[in-house]
Parts: structure tokens; C-alpha cells; sequence
């Protein structure tokens, strides 16, 4: 009753203008409980509705290590770069940020808090993540020094405690107890509010991915007292551990007087230095948790504090995650790391990740989806597995079409064309996609955002062109862009009927002066913010200071356009039929309509033709090479792009001149085998794919390798060994040793004509072991899988399996996923008979022990179809 009474006093002062506005943030820091609690049930509920808690979004690091480094060497005013960036995150409809902040860079070696740029520019992101309405839980501690992937500068405690000492050094105990009081009572001067008060802090993770070992009585130790200097500050917010990174010892976390324990998600794996190819969607099926039962569990809440489909472009995997993390009782989950747009051209902040709205559009509206998904989807929701789960609530995922989609009828996303009907076009309040619809048909590869202000006035946002030209999964670098941004000017069409088809257009950004009318719906636009209104509809009320859902109308951010000269970005196939045309296509950028575009073809010494190339869409070009062209042997082509009588740019390499010059001297060219229809086509080559397969050792004594067989030939090794002296002997459960995943999609495409021909799957390889057992398994565009199993002996052998051997199997998810304790195969549902045409990856595993005394090696040198 005297809270009540007191704070009615203070509404009734503010109200009357006796107490100041800054007194609001004052008041709201004397709240006596936080936003957030845990109930008896482990349920994370709002403090004042008791509604459950659903929050989804990213980590996001600028104020800290490389990315802060790598700001200042582009130029980038780090306070600028933030406000854009927190405002993408908003555009992409996210309510959650999560960062494990790196204590190494404020503070010193005893734990004392230091006021630097690093701290300021936190409290300035905290600020900006709070006008936009975004929940923040922080983890104070990262145990990580600041330097990857350059050497470490960091100073503070964490660079010279590891994470083994951390929680049994005393000095280290004592230093981290320190900070995180000292953190805590921190003021931030940008909201007047200590963390420990603030309200969109709703919750603190105390340590990132601490690393245990047995005995448990420590490590339970050293969570309470870490919590206790938490809420010994006042702080009443809920307090979560991490559970996942050391799950042998999860008993000593569950036994922790701790609120919430946290999870992450990696589920193929982490820096395979390339691209991953095929359908992973089995992989991101569930989330099944080993002590999901344990009473202790299920009073505390779930958060999953990182979670990412590592070297995966594809715009598909997200909302599955989001789902199964519903599915698995989550309530917090936030992706690890939305790149800055600042340093996104190159994707040098953590390479196996790359997520920004401009630089990666259709995986950035996979992310939206996925926080729909992850709002809409009830916590412990079930569903049935994969394939069948592809339609779920208002959602459609398909990897054939690499399109994620929502469609409810007030909102419509999808991340590629889609012909797909809106359910309610009539009702449709916000549009968002990249490509085509019904509802938009757009020029452009940039993401773009339709939302309806009242009726017949509508907000269009339109981001600029980007283009990959780069594996932006490679090693990075700041000097390396992989995808290229391009202002252009794109046609656009949108068909809303409460618009019309001569609706107006007025730009609204800083510099869009455009104003104009749509014929028929169609219209072009650039990169920029427009006031869309039907005709007769007065706008004058709308400025670009408007504020609409925590945004201004006018507001905008975007990258500059990349300033380099001409890509093109091309892989040639593996292999073409004789005798049938053969189409190639590349990704070009930098052509003009007044350019001009072709291909220059030679049958290595033999005939050479010269042929157009056509823009399928933009910054996509086509040439088709003729059959009587195509008769076996070696087809070298060159791309020209021409763009005066007298400049023409030859590709690969983007040399001047052109291939027929007389001085023309490069001897960069692209250049694919024409086969005969009996030629056997290799699965994989270890001389030729050992750059782009995924070879792993899964086993704690397995590895893998490349060596030279007696004939000179290259091989991949799969190695089995012993148990290091105090390495225990892997689990008889733990699954194979060791395994090989190669995507081989792509190769099939150039001999469609053959494929009914092919009979057989053909293995060359040895085993030092007599007999040595490798599963052979072809996976499916579907993700079934089909196995057969060969013999390897001593010698270097070719073994050859009919296909109407393979029968349907388990699909082993290679690369592991992370944490290890997630499933180790996937069965599907729907398993029809193996049909050559819709294999796309081959898996080789090896499930065998080393001798008594010695290793298991197995060298395989090829795989092919004949």
C-alpha cells in the first residue's frame, strides 16, 4: 500500500511539472523488482503482466575487440556505426541483444572496472538498444582475450587467468567478484541508470562458456559465489549459467543457486573455411536436451545465449531453429554475431558467420521469420520431423527453393521469389521480401520493407543491390570484400489495391528528392525511404520526423556503393555431355546498359565462337554454347565485358583487352572437360575437392588427412588411434570415427543427359587393416539417405556397389553438430526409392577401432559413377 501511495504522489508531481523528467529514469531505477522472474516452473514471466517471456534477436560486438578495431581502420565512427546497426536490428523486427562483454578490455589484472571508449561506447549501445524498445541480458564475463583474429592487446584479469583457472585460482575468484560488483553499480551516463537497475537489462548470464572439469563441488562453488556478488549488489534480476559448454559436470550447475541455465547452437560445426552446400535443414530438426527430465531442470529458465548456421549462406535454417528452440522450452535466444554494416563487406568478424540486412538480405529475412516463428510458436510445442514439418502455423521452408516464408493476413515475408498468394491481400498491414511476388515484383537483389501507415498511405524502404563475389566463408580479410553494393536504379511494381495503380512516390531520406506517379503500379526507384500514397490521398502530415512503431519515416541507413572496379563470379562445372549445348552462367557486376556482354568459346586449339550473353536478372548473365561446339575433349571460355569500342575487361582476372587480342598474354581462363556419355563421373577427388569437402575425425582418437598413395595419387586419410596417455577410450555410443561429407550437386548438373546410365558407385581406396568396413552413404536434395557398405584391403582397389544396393538409412549429421550432445543422425520420414537424379551429397564413414597396437588408417582417392 505505501508503494502504491508513493508512486501516485509521484505521478501527481510529475504530472503538476514539480519534479523534473530525468526523476522518470530515477523512479523506474527504485523499483524494487526487475521486469523479468522466474516462476516455481522455471518460466521466465513478465514482472507485471505474469505473461511468459519470448525474446529474439543477435549479439553485436562493435564496442569491443576486432570489430572495434576494424571500425576505426575503415573510418567508421564507432557511435554512428551503432545507431545504424541498432536501428537494422529494429528493421528486422528483433526484441533481444545479448553480448558477452569483454572484461579484458575494462579492466585491470585485480578486476577494477575502468572508464574507456570500450565501456563508453556499451553504455551508448545499451542506450540506443532501449529506444528502440530491444531486452538486453548481459554476461559480464568472456574469458576470451580481445584479439582474434589478430594477436591479444587486452590487459585485464582474463589475460592472465585461463578458463581452467578462473574458477580455482583464488586472485582469480577475487578479481572477477570485484569487477562484476564494480559492473554492476556502473552508471551509464547515457540513461542515468546503474545496470543493476536498469529495466531493459532484464537479466545477467554471469560467465561465457566456462570451462570444467571433475570434481563438481568446486564448480557449484564457484557459480554461487559469482551469483552472490550479483545479487549482493541489489540486483534481483534473474541470474543464468551456462550449462552447455562443460555438460559432463551439468549436475554441478543444476545443483547452482542459479535462476536460468544457458545454451548455444552450432549444429554443423564451426569454420569449415568454405560454403556448406546441401540441405542441413535435419540438422536444426530439434533440440533434444540429455537432463531435459531432471526435477532440478525444470524449475529453472532456458536461454539460448548463441546460436548460428555457421558457413551456411542459405536463407532457410533459422526459423527451423527458432522453432525447435520453441519446441525445446526456450524463451531467449539470440544468434551469434550480426555483423557491423561498417566491416560487412568482408566479413573479417568471425568468418564463419555473416549476417547483415544489406550484405546478406535474404539470410537477414530468414531472421525476421525466425523471430516471428519464435513469437508465434508456443514453448514446448511439438512437431513431427523432417520433411513434414517444411509447413508449419502461419510458415513455409523449403530448401529446393531456398525461400523461407510467412504468411498471415496482416503480414507477408519471404527471402526469394515466391508465387505464393497472400492469405488476405486486402488486409495486409506490412510486406517484406527479396525478388517477386504477387504483391511485389522488384529488379533488385536488395532486401525491401513495405508498411502501412493509414489507409492508402503506405512506407517503402528499399536497400541497395548486393551481390556475392567471393566465398565469404574463405579466410578474411579487410582488404577481401565478398559481396559488392550497388546503387542502381530497379523497376519496381507493387499490386495493392487500396493503392491503386497511379499511386504517388515522394522520398523521404536525407537527400531522396524524388517525387513521381506509378503507371500501372510500375514504377523505378533507388535505394532510399518513399511516402507511398493512392491518388487523391493528402500526405501532408507526414514528414520525415513522423514516428511510426519507434521509427522515424525518414529514416535510413545503407552502405556506400562498393568501389571496385568489375566481378564476376563463376565456377565452372565439373563436366559436360557431348554433343547437347552447354549453358553457362556467372554473376556479374558492373555493366552499364550501354555495355555489352559475351563469351568467347574454343575447343582448347580447335574452333572459337564468339556469343552474346544475355542478363537473365540483374547481375546475372547467360551464354549458351552451341552442340556442334560440345564434342569431347576441353572447352576454355573467357567472359568479356565490353564497355567501349576501345575498353573491354576480360574475366577470370578482369584484364584489359580480350582473349583474341594479338597481345593479349593471360593465361587465366575457365575451362570444363566435354565427356562421352559411358565417362565415369567422379563423386569426389581428393586432388580435386579436398578444399570443399567437410573431412572430419568424430571420435576423441580420430583425424583426418591427405596423403600420396605408392602411385603418386593423392588420398584422403581417415586415421583411428590410440588413446593419448590419460585419454580415456571413446564410448562404444559415441558413433563412427571418422567420416567424409562431399556436396556433389553441382557436378551432376552438367551430365543430366547420362545420368539414367549410371549403374554404379565405383570407391578406390586402401586400408591397412585387412577387410576394413566404410559405410558409402548418397544423400538427397530431401536429406534421405541411402547406404552401402565396401571392403577395403591393403592394396589400392576400385569397389564398385550397384545403386540398387543402397538401401535407406540414417543420415549421419557431419560436420558435428555443437554442444555434443545433440543427435548424431537423422532418420527420415519419407524415404522413397533412391532416384540418382535428386542426390546431391555422398558421406563415407568409418565405423571400426584401431588394432591393439597401432593405428587404423583408411586412404580413399576417389569416389565416381560409372
Amino acid at each position: 500500500m505505501l508503494i502504491r501511495l508513493l508512486s501516485a504522489v509521484f505521478l501527481l508531481l510529475l504530472c503538476n511539472g514539480l519534479l523534473p523528467a530525468s526523476a522518470v529514469a530515477q523512479q523506474e531505477a527504485r523499483r524494487p523488482d526487475g521486469d523479468v522472474f522466474v516462476d516455481k516452473q522455471g518460466v521466465l514471466r513478465w514482472q507485471k503482466t505474469k505473461k511468459e517471456v519470448a525474446l529474439f534477436g543477435v549479439n553485436y560486438t562493435t564496442p569491443f575487440a576486432h570489430a572495434y578495431r576494424a571500425h576505426q581502420r575503415v573510418g567508421a565512427a564507432h557511435e554512428q556505426a551503432i545507431r545504424q546497426d541498432v536501428y537494422h536490428l529494429s528493421r528486422l523486427g528483433l526484441d533481444a541483444f545479448r553480448v558477452h562483454v569483454w572484461d579484458v578490455e575494462i579492466t585491470d589484472t585485480l578486476g577494477n572496472l575502468q572508464e574507456n571508449e570500450h565501456l563508453k561506447l556499451l553504455d551508448f549501445l545499451v542506450a540506443e538498444l532501449k529506444q528502440r524498445g530491444i531486452k538486453i541480458i548481459l554476461t559480464p564475463i568472456a574469458y576470451w582475450n580481445n584479439g582474434y583474429p589478430e594477436p591479444d592487446t587486452g590487459t585485464g584479469f582474463s589475460s592472465i587467468y585461463s578458463k581452467a583457472q578462473a574458477y580455482t585460482n583464488p586472485r582469480a575468484i577475487l578479481a572477477q567478484e570485484r569487477y562484476l560488483t564494480q559492473f554492476l553499480n556502473h552508471r551509464n551516463p547515457y540513461t542515468q541508470q546503474l545496470n543493476r537497475e536498469d529495466p531493459d537489462i532484464i537479466a545477467y548470464e554471469v560467465c561465457n562458456e566456462p570451462k570444467y572439469s571433475k570434481p563438481e563441488a568446486p564448480v557449484t562453488a564457484f557459480a554461487n559465489r559469482m551469483a552472490q556478488a550479483i545479487r549482493a549488489t541489489g540486483c534481483r534480476k534473474p541470474v543464468f549459467y551456462n550449462i552447455a559448454e562443460s555438460p559432463a559436470v551439468y549436475d554441478a550447475i543444476l545443483d547452482a543457486n542459479v535462476d536460468g541455465v544457458t545454451f548455444q547452437w552450432y549444429p554443423q560445426g564451426l569454420v569449415s573455411g568454405h560454403a556448406l552446400r546441401g540441405n542441413f535443414l535435419p540438422y536444426v530438426d530439434q533440440y533434444p536436451i540429455p537432463f531435459r527430465q531432471d526435477k532440478r531442470f525444470t524449475t529453472k529458465a532456458k536461454m539460448v545465449y548463441e546460436f548460428e548456421s555457421a558457413d551456411i549462406i542459405q536463407p532457410v535454417m533459422y526459423p527451423f531453429m527458432a522453432r525447435s528452440f520453441r519446441e525445446a522450452g526456450f524463451q531467449w535466444a539470440t544468434q551469434f554475431a550480426y555483423d557491423p554494416m561498417a566491416i560487412a563487406f568482408a566479413n573479417t568478424e568471425y568468418q564463419t558467420h555473416y549476417l547483415n540486412l544489406a550484405y546478406t538480405p535474404a539470410k537477414a529475412l530468414s531472421l525476421l521469420i525466425a523471430s516471428k516463428v519464435f513469437h508465434r510458436v508456443g514453448r514446448g510445442q511439438s512437431f513431427p520431423s523432417y520433411p513434414q514439418d517444411s509447413v508449419f502455423d502461419a510458415f513455409r521452408v523449403s530448401y529446393r527453393e531456398q525461400l523461407s516464408e510467412m504468411n498471415t493476413p496482416e503480414e507477408f515475408y519471404y527471402t526469394s521469389s515466391t508465387t505464393t498468394q497472400p492469405k488476405k491481400a486486402a488486409g495486409l498491414r506490412h510486406v517484406a521480401g527479396v525478388g517477386s511476388s504477387p504483391i511485389v515484383k522488384y529488379g533488385g537483389t536488395g532486401a525491401y520493407f513495405l508498411d502501412r501507415l493509414a489507409a492508402g498511405v503506405w512506407r517503402l524502404e528499399v536497400m541497395p543491390d548486393a551481390v556475392p563475389i567471393r566465398d565469404p566463408f574463405e579466410k578474411a580479410s579487410l582488404s577481401k570484400p565478398v559481396t559488392q553494393i550497388l546503387w542502381n536504379d530497379q523497376p519496381l511494381q507493387i499490386t495493392l489495391a487500396e493503392l491503386g495503380g497511379n499511386f504517388s512516390l515522394r522520398g523521404l531520406n536525407v537527400g531522396n528528392t524524388m517525387q513521381t506517379q506509378a503507371t500501372n503500379g510500375r514504377t523505378t526507384v533507388r535505394p532510399g525511404v518513399y511516402l507511398l500514397a493512392a491518388g487523391g490521398k493528402s500526405t501532408n502530415r507526414y514528414t520525415a520526423q513522423s514516428t511510426f512503431h519507434q521509427t522515424k519515416l525518414g529514416e535510413f541507413a545503407a552502405p556506400a556503393p562498393t568501389k571496385i572496379a568489375p566481378q564476376v563470379l563463376h565456377v565452372p562445372m565439373a563436366q559436360v555431355s557431348a554433343g547437347q549445348p552447354v549453358r553457362i552462367t556467372a554473376r556479374l557486376t558492373g555493366a552499364e546498359p550501354q555495355d555489352s556482354i559475351f563469351l568467347v568459346a574454343q575447343h582448347y586449339y580447335g574452333r572459337t565462337q564468339v556469343l552474346p550473353m544475355t542478363t537473365t536478372s540483374y547481375a546475372t548473365v547467360e551464354a549458351t554454347v552451341p552442340a556442334e561446339l560440345a564434342y569431347p575433349g576441353l572447352l576454355r571460355y573467357w567472359i568479356v565485358l565490353k564497355k567501349a569500342p576501345q575498353q573491354a575487361l576480360t574475366f577470370p582476372g578482369g584484364f584489359p583487352g580480350q582473349p583474341r587480342d594479338w597481345d593479349y598474354h593471360h593465361p587465366e581462363h575457365y575451362a570444363v572437360p566435354i565427356v562421352a556419355a559411358g565417362t565415369p563421373l567422379p563423386l569426389f577427388s581428393a586432388a580435386q575437392d579436398k578444399d570443399q569437402v567437410e573431412a572430419r575425425g568424430i571420435s576423441s582418437t580420430a583425424w583426418t588427412d591427405y596423403v600420396t598413395t605408392p602411385a603418386g595419387e593423392l588420398a584422403l586419410r581417415m586415421v583411428v588411434g590410440q588413446p593419448q596417455l590419460g585419454q580415456p577410450k571413446p564410448a562404444a555410443t559415441a558413433g563412427p570415427s571418422a567420416a567424409l561429407r562431399a556436396y556433389f550437386g553441382h557436378k551432376l548438373a552438367g551430365r543430366a543427359a547420362d545420368l539414367a546410365s549410371f549403374k554404379e558407385v565405383v570407391v578406390k581406396g586402401r586400408a591397412n587393416q585387412p577387410a576394413t568396413a566404410v559405410k558409402v552413404v548418397l544423400q538427397t536434395k530431401d536429406a534421405a539417405a541411402y547406404s552401402a557398405t565396401v571392403q577395403l584391403g591393403a592394396e589400392v582397389q576400385e569397389v564398385r556397389i550397384p545403386l540398387a544396393a543402397f538401401r535407406s538409412d540414417a543420415l549421419l549429421l557431419l560436420p558435428r553438430p555443437y554442444p555434443g550432445f545433440l543427435p548424431l543422425t537423422h532418420q527420415s520420414s519419407s524415404q522413397p526409392a533412391l532416384q540418382l537424379t535428386d542426390a546431391e551429397v555422398l558421406q563415407l564413414v568409418l565405423d571400426a577401432a584401431a588394432p591393439a597396437n597401432g593405428q587404423l588408417h583408411v586412404d580413399i582417392e576417389s569416389v565416381s559413377l560409372r
